[in-house]
């Protein structure tokens, strides 16, 4: 009885096989490239896929964002200052056709696009817009990238610069910089607050010209300041019209003289 049904058991284990082979589930986030003895069918998924093995290929494309991290690259800026930038680069595929046929790995080569796009557009900027700008930079790079990346079928949806990284020569030279700089406002904040107080002073002067009492409120002032110091000698200043007055008549006699 059982040697009846050898026969029979290679032939379905063939099939089953076969059938394993053709069936094919693919989940939301994947689209598989069909090729019909290597011309390309269509994209099919996601859910349940049969092919015709031996006859038809299927290669599975995810269409989620793919983050990518790009190397360190030393780059040399617009003002000859050596830097190591490295990055960061999202992206996904937005049609899987020309992903696997316009370029053999797509992957790969946004790789090195975006190695040699860091270079080329960090090398147009001076070490301070790297350190500022990097917003704008970002922006950059990304339309750049993106631009190429669209006959593969890529789209690149941001790319981010995580880190510029200095030598110590040039990180010493940045604080001296910096320091240089804090001096400068310093030294500027201050003859500020000279002008200002000189133009208060001729203020002040001026008024204390035009009215005696002023001058007078002035003197007292002064006193009081004066007796609250433990000071030995005191100054009492006079006013110039009494002395004007003491001048006059100090020159009288001697032109009665006459």
């Amino acid at each position: 009885m059982i040697g009846d049904l050898i026969p029979y058991v290679a032939p379905t284990v063939v099939l089953v096989l076969i059938i394993g082979s053709a069936i094919r589930i693919l989940p939301e986030y994947e689209r598989g490239v069909v090729f019909f003895l290597g011309r390309f069918q269509g994209v099919k998924g996601p859910g349940l896929i049969i092919i015709i093995p031996g006859i038809q290929q299927l290669v599975r494309v995810d269409l989620r964002v793919i983050t990518m991290d790009v190397p360190s690259q030393d780059v040399i800026s617009r003002d000859n200052v050596t830097v190591r930038v490295n990055a960061v680069l999202y992206f996904r595929v937005v049609d899987p056709e020309r992903a696997i046929i316009r370029v053999e790995n797509f992957t790969n080569a946004t790789s090195q696009l975006a190695q040699t796009t860091l270079r080329s557009v960090l090398g147009k900027h001076d070490l301070d817009e790297m350190l500022a700008e990097r917003d704008k930079i970002n922006s950059d790079l990304q339309e750049i990238i993106d631009a190429q990346t669209e006959e593969w079928g890529i789209k690149v949806a941001n790319v981010e610069i995580k880190h510029v990284d200095l030598n110590e020569t040039m990180i010493r030279a940045i604080a001296r910089q910096a320091e240089a700089e804090r001096e400068r406002r310093a030294k500027v904040i201050h003859a500020e607050g000279e002008l200002q107080a000189s133009k208060k002073l001729v203020e002040a002067a001026e008024i204390m010209s035009t009215n005696s009492g002023a001058m007078q409120l002035r003197y007292m002032q002064t006193l009081a300041d004066m007796s609250t110091n433990n000071t030995s000698t005191i100054v009492f200043p006079l006013p110039m019209d009494l002395l004007e007055a003491f001048r006059k008549a100090g020159g009288k006699p001697g032109q009665d003289a006459e």
